[in-house]
């Protein structure tokens, strides 16, 4: 039984005719740049978030620029964030001149260690961007605390967590601003890629606009430096079909989970994901723990079953960081974990045969 890590064209083939009459709307109306299929998704996807605005971009990357640059954050200033992250979150922070500075997670979920923060905190220090890492929550309300009294914004990575909330708060919506991905494989994905800003404030929607748009408010007339970080209207279009069936992929992925942890809770040998109290996760990502990892995805792909590991390497490790100077051991955690963790198929079309079959073959393995 081959068991694929995700299937979009499955996805595809269930919502094919609203997709397909949706870019044809935009290609028979030739706006293909913002327009009309990226507000009327903008603001649908404000109004599932309950937020005041959503600002369509590129990518999740240039969200997370763009948001740094609405913040004034730049040369010379410090940014909190995790190292076991897509090397995006970091890349984003040194793309407006500022530095990453890595705080170690919590070994349990894998989240920022929100008791490990505040030692980290400097003069230069001008935000915090928890990462709400495979679409579980960080624990939001310590972070928002400790952030007020040191006077720093918080930028929510939420890049993997569309849908998910924290204590019944759509993540995206608590810190000052939250940062969406839109690629294929996520819970709300396009066809190529895309992102936006989640923002309360008038005033940091009204220059993630123009920031976005070369620093334009109004054609030829440009009040900043920005740069093209716009959403495409075909883009736009399709987010605009899928936000409607978001609530039930993301209940569909949770299905998927919990029978994952029945298929596995005896397996010895795995460590299972956690879910905290005060997350309702979106299962972007069903993520176990083995000191036989690299053994155990070769025996899976033997059997035609997908997986990933999500991310092999932390960024504190990666080359282009090198220049920090930060040792091995430096986040002894997020190391550990970074050798241990696999990514298993998980998308809303996976069955539970499919889920039946990995589960048997995990306890084969583990057997022999």
């Amino acid at each position: 039984m081959k068991v694929p890590f995700v299937d979009l064209q499955k996805q595809y083939q269930g919502i094919k005719e609203e997709i397909n009459l949706a870019i044809q709307n935009i290609l028979d109306k030739s706006q293909y740049i913002l327009g009309p299929g990226v507000g009327d998704f903008e603001k649908k996807f404000a109004e599932y978030l309950g937020i005041k605005h959503v600002v369509g971009v590129s990518t999740g990357t240039d969200a997370l620029q763009v948001a740094l640059r609405v913040l004034d954050i730049g040369i010379g200033d410090e940014v909190i964030t995790v190292p076991n992250t897509f090397f995006a979150t970091a890349e984003a922070i040194s793309l407006v001149g500022a530095t990453p500075v890595f705080v170690d997670i919590d070994e349990q979920t894998y989240e920022l260690d929100i008791a490990k923060v505040e030692e980290k905190i400097s003069q230069k220090t001008k935000a915090i961007i928890p990462v709400h890492l495979y679409g579980q929550a960080v624990d939001m309300d310590k972070l928002m605390v400790l952030a007020k009294k040191h006077n720093l914004y918080v930028i929510e990575d939420a890049c993997q967590a569309a849908g998910a909330t924290y204590k019944e708060k759509k993540l995206g919506t608590i810190g000052d601003i939250g940062c969406f991905s839109f690629y294929p494989g996520k819970n709300l994905g396009t066809y190529g890629e895309g992102g936006c800003l989640a923002v309360s404030d008038d005033g940091f929607a009204e220059k993630a606009k123009m920031l976005r748009d070369h620093g334009s408010a109004k054609k030829y007339h440009h009040e900043l430096i920005g740069s093209n970080f716009r959403l495409s209207g075909l883009e736009g279009a399709v987010l605009g079909v899928k936000i409607k069936y978001l609530d039930k992929w993301n209940s569909q992925r949770r299905e998927n989970a919990l029978r994952y942890l029945a298929e596995l809770k005896d397996v010895k040998e795995v460590i299972l994901p956690l879910e905290p109290e005060y997350s309702r996760g979106n299962y972007h990502l069903f993520v176990i723990r083995t000191k036989k990892r690299d053994a155990l995805q070769t025996f899976l792909n033997e059997q035609e079953i997908q997986t990933g590991i999500h991310y092999p390497i932390p960024i504190h490790r990666q080359p282009a960081y090198q220049f920090l100077n930060l040792a091995p051991g430096s986040y002894p955690i997020a190391e550990k974990v970074a050798d241990e963790i696999l990514s298993l198929p998980m998308c809303p079309e996976l069955t539970p045969e499919q889920i039946t079959f990995v589960g048997n073959k995990i306890k084969e393995f583990f057997s022999r």
